[in-house]
């Protein structure tokens, strides 16, 4: 529905749709007719970004996101205005001192004399070693700046078409540049690629140069630390006397666990001896014990010394921490012991009547051992107490070194690293920059014309803006283009629509006659009219008075009024036409009746429904800003119009639109059925959207609409 809207909307717009691109295509033509010829010269340059047979230090595989943001980088330092200017400067000193220049000297440099010319190139070339900009508040280097913008060889005007981009991933860099000129495309594309990568190399050089710098301070002072630390290290030994405090507390662990064990085993060896002499003791009766004590006096002074040999050997046996040479003494006089004590026992020291020579031989083995023990427990004790001391006074300085070892170890690896990245960047720093233009840019033939092409695009363009400016008219168009709307908006049918027609009212005469014969449009109008008058019977009944009425001025209701009247005369009916319109009676004029509402109403003239020649009766006024009620009171109008009814078949009042609310309200109040004439193409404004309310508020009084001058209408021959 909205899609055959549309298009219809385009059916009647055709002339503005064809006439708008063709305008556009004639112009279009005479304004690129003249246009100089376009040369394009490339130029290419190798990164060695992706190229790693370019490369002296290989980097370990490639990151596609890290290489995309490096090339990125590289193409907007190619377009820095510092490089840009430089070649600014390039193409005014050639176009200034060369005998070809590139471009034809502008009216600016056409008023320099010599000396000034002489002037502006010395300050190019300065500015052009020094690599810096003109300074646009300097008053001598703005006029500068004007010649180069005379010229167009300002970075604005050279960027304009100068084409800088990455061709499908590659290695490379691509620079195009479209001139008038083809040595000027050639000369700039080079001069472009060649200032970059001058730039970048200088750029590179310093970057590196710096890097080195600070690594190589960041060395010497990482190594100084180093040495700093290794040397309050060695002092911190030599002031402790230490030599190494892992293999010392490796040692005193290993004696404090031998000693230990030792000490137990001595302790156990106490306990079993005192508890075997304890047995033997108490197996001896007192005159054994008298006897026997009597008897070894002698060989007892002698097991008494070596005994005492015994306990010291064994003192410097554990002194020693187990010296083998101690211990063979010791073994030696253990034997020594021995053999005294079997010497007393083979000597009969005991009591002859005793049979207990074998127990007085153990008696003193064990007293022996047990002296042994007991010596070597408190010798034990002494060298656990004296180890322990050491262990504790080692600790400390354990801890002590361990922190100087490892921030030793911190600082090497510090070092260490710094001397990497100082060798890495030494050896960086000093290769040649990767970047290198493999392909110079040359003179080329003139490219195709693109004028056709840019008339083309003018007229496509043009007709796109046409269409899509239509569009959005109709998009945002609320106006009522059909009766359907119409009836889907007020909810109330539409009788009939009326097209649009050119005719004047005065042919309305004729019109059901026999001199439109051969008028197709007119005889479909004919149609129409009987159609409308048709449904409008209908609608009556029996009423007689039918108001018609409109929502604003001029939509038709006047022509209509007539029409209807002169349709409802065709099928003999006595037809009263009523101007009920005050503040404009265009039927009045255009019938030139004599019969006014005023006389009438007031009894001066009385109306005949016998008229010659079935003619319509028309009632007009006189104008003016009057109203119905203003003329006569109600009941008057009410006795006068039911004589009308007698009188008449049918009663059609046109009165004002309902933007004059009062007025047309009174007509409405005397009238039985009311129509309403809708133009098409209007809007419904607020007021009208009331207007619609107040009909539909008239319930069966309002009979319906009439859709006038209706486009989509079209005239077909019965």
């Amino acid at each position: 529905m909205e899609a055959a809207k549309f298009l219809k909307l385009l059916g009647k717009r055709k002339w503005l749709i064809i006439g708008v691109p063709l305008v556009t295509l004639v112009l279009s033509f005479f304004l690129v007719r003249n246009l100089p010829d376009s040369y394009d010269s490339h130029s290419r340059m190798s990164t060695g970004l992706v190229d790693q047979s370019q490369q002296v230090i290989t980097k370990e595989g490639f990151q596609e996101n890290k290489i995309n943001i490096e090339f990125g980088n590289l193409l907007e330092m190619m377009r820095l205005e510092r490089v840009s200017d430089q070649v600014s400067y390039r193409l005014i000193i050639h176009d200034l001192t060369d005998s070809v220049p590139f471009r034809k000297k502008s009216n600016l440099v056409k008023q320099l004399n010599s000396s000034a010319i002489a002037h502006a190139i010395e300050v190019y070339r300065k500015h052009y070693a020094d690599k810096t900009p003109l300074n646009p508040y300097n008053e001598d280097e703005k006029g500068l700046i004007k010649v180069i913008n005379s010229m167009g060889y300002t970075s604005e005007q050279i960027k304009k078409n100068l084409l800088i981009y990455r061709p499908n991933n590659s290695d490379y860099i691509d620079v195009n540049y479209t001139s008038d000129n083809p040595y000027l495309s050639a000369y700039l594309v080079n001069a472009t690629t060649e200032e970059f990568i001058s730039y970048y190399s200088d750029f590179i050089k310093n970057n590196n140069e710096k890097k080195v710098s600070f690594l190589d301070t960041l060395l010497s002072k990482k190594g100084a630390q180093l040495a700093r630390l290794k040397g309050e290290l060695e002092a911190y030994k030599v002031k402790n006397r230490i030599l190494n405090t892992n293999e010392e507390a490796s040692n005193l662990f290993k004696q404090l666990s031998n000693y230990q064990t030792t000490k137990q085993s001595a302790e156990k060896d106490i306990a079993s001896y005192e508890g075997a002499l304890k047995n033997i003791e108490d197996k001896f009766n007192p005159k054994d014990r008298k006897y026997f004590e009597a008897s070894v006096v002698p060989i007892n002074q002698q097991i008494s010394a070596t005994k005492q040999y015994l306990l010291n050997m064994s003192d410097e046996y554990i002194k020693s921490n187990y010296d083998e040479k101690i211990k063979r003494k010791i073994d030696s006089a253990k034997n020594v012991a021995n053999s005294q004590i079997q010497l007393a026992s083979d000597k009969y020291i005991s009591n002859p009547n005793s049979s207990k020579e074998s127990l007085v031989q153990q008696k003193a083995k064990m007293e022996l051992d047990l002296d042994l023990a007991k010596f070597s427990l408190s010798t034990l004790t002494n060298e656990i107490d004296r180890l322990n001391k050491q262990y504790d006074v080692l600790v400390p300085h354990e801890a002590a070194i361990q922190n100087y070892e490892s921030a030793i170890d911190i600082a090497s690896k510090e070092y260490l690293d710094a001397q990497n990245r100082f060798n890495q960047s030494s050896l960086e720093s000093s290769l040649a920059i990767s970047l290198k233009q493999i392909e110079v840019g040359l003179p080329a033939q003139a490219t195709a014309s693109k004028k056709m092409l840019l008339v083309a695009v003018s007229g496509i363009v043009s007709l796109i803006l046409v269409l899509v400016a239509l569009f959005i008219a109709f998009y945002f168009d609320q106006s009522i283009s059909t009766s359907n709307e119409l009836a889907n908006i007020s909810n109330k049918v539409v009788l009939g629509s009326i097209p649009l027609l050119g005719n004047s009212l005065i042919q309305l005469k004729a019109l059901w006659g026999e001199s439109f014969k051969e008028n197709v449009s007119m005889l479909s109008f004919r149609e129409m009219l009987r159609s409308c008058r048709f449904e409008i019977e209908n609608e009556m009944g029996k009423s007689k008075i039918l108001l018609i009425n409109s929502l604003s001025r001029g939509e038709g209701k006047t022509f209509f009024s007539m029409s209807l009247a002169y349709a409802f005369l065709m099928i003999k009916k006595r037809v009263l036409l009523i101007d009920g319109n005050f503040s404009d009676p265009k039927i009045t004029k255009e019938t030139e009746t004599e019969f006014f509402i005023e006389d009438f109403l007031s009894g001066k003239k009385l109306l005949n429904a016998d008229r010659p020649n079935n003619e319509i009766v028309v009632l007009g006024n006189r104008g003016g800003d009057a109203s119905l009620l203003e003329i006569s009171n109600s009941e008057n109008i009410e006795i006068k119009f039911n004589q009308l009814k007698e009188d008449f078949d049918i009663i059609i009042i046109e009165s004002e639109g309902l933007t004059s609310f009062n007025k047309s309200k009174e007509w409405i109040f005397f009238s039985e059925k009311v129509l309403t004439v809708f133009e098409s193409g209007r809007k419904l404004s607020i007021q009208s959207k009331q207007s619609v309310d107040y009909l539909k508020g008239l319930n069966e009084k309002f009979i319906g609409w009439i859709f006038n001058r209706d486009e989509n209408e079209s005239f077909t021959k019965k």
